[in-house]
């Protein structure tokens, strides 16, 4: 069972989600606002945070990129809208997952669940690995990039995203296989949270974004031609 921070300033939100949380098991810790939730974030280790946006004091997204700095505990976003642009923010950086208001209670588990299997399986690399292509090195052992010299900084999906596409090189890879290899079978989102995160990691890379080829009507592939 996981021990998961809820962050919401409307106390109907966080006692739904509660509810349900203990329901099947898990421990529950709560916060009203972003300044709160760091504070807690750093005196306490939590499996999973659910964060809202809009919040009195300090915001999720400023939140969020706070926590970033000192942990990389899954974070899944609640917010009233669905906007692309606040998806996207929040992808950059560095939210595991997005779900718009009004939610589903069992959905928000079911994620929860999907997120804490793709962590469980993740296994540390057994040598230092490195991958050169021009001016693009990814470091695999230490999670770094570097664009001409100059480290990039790329969300945690961001980065899952390129690893998998740079260890398969030169292979057509479907929408399909990408959403399952890199989110999970569990995943429940759609086709358009893949062609966000590939738009966000092509931004990322600046010129080293054309290694990564849009082929209509599959998916994508990563081209290696040295």
């Amino acid at each position: 069972m996981y021990h998961i921070l809820i962050v919401d300033d409307e106390e109907k939100i966080r006692s739904l989600i509660r509810k349900y949380a203990e329901f099947e098991g898990h421990t529950i810790r709560e916060a009203t606002n972003g300044m709160e939730a760091i504070t807690i974030c750093r005196e306490e280790r939590f499996d999973i945070i659910i964060l809202d946006i809009m919040m009195p004091m300090l915001d999720g997204f400023s939140a969020c990129a706070e926590i970033r700095k000192f942990s990389d505990t899954p974070i899944i976003m609640l917010s009233a809208r669905g906007e692309e642009y606040d998806k996207i923010n929040g992808f950059r950086i560095g939210i595991d997952d997005y779900l718009v208001k009004p939610f589903s209670p069992k959905e928000l588990m079911l994620r929860i669940e999907a997120i804490m299997k793709r962590v469980r399986v993740k296994e540390p690399e057994s040598a230092h690995e490195t991958f050169s292509l021009e001016g693009l090195t990814v470091d695999f052992t230490a999670r770094i990039v570097y664009i001409d010299g100059q480290r990039a900084e790329l969300s945690p999906k961001e980065y899952e995203l390129l690893f998998y596409l740079i260890k398969n090189a030169n292979i057509a890879l479907t929408r399909e296989n990408l959403i399952c290899k890199v989110w999970g079978y569990d995943f429940y989102g759609d086709d358009r949270t893949l062609d966000t995160h590939i738009k966000l990691l092509r931004r990322s890379l600046g010129p080293y974004s054309k290694f990564i080829v849009t082929l209509r009507g599959v998916g994508y592939r990563f081209e290696n031609n040295r």
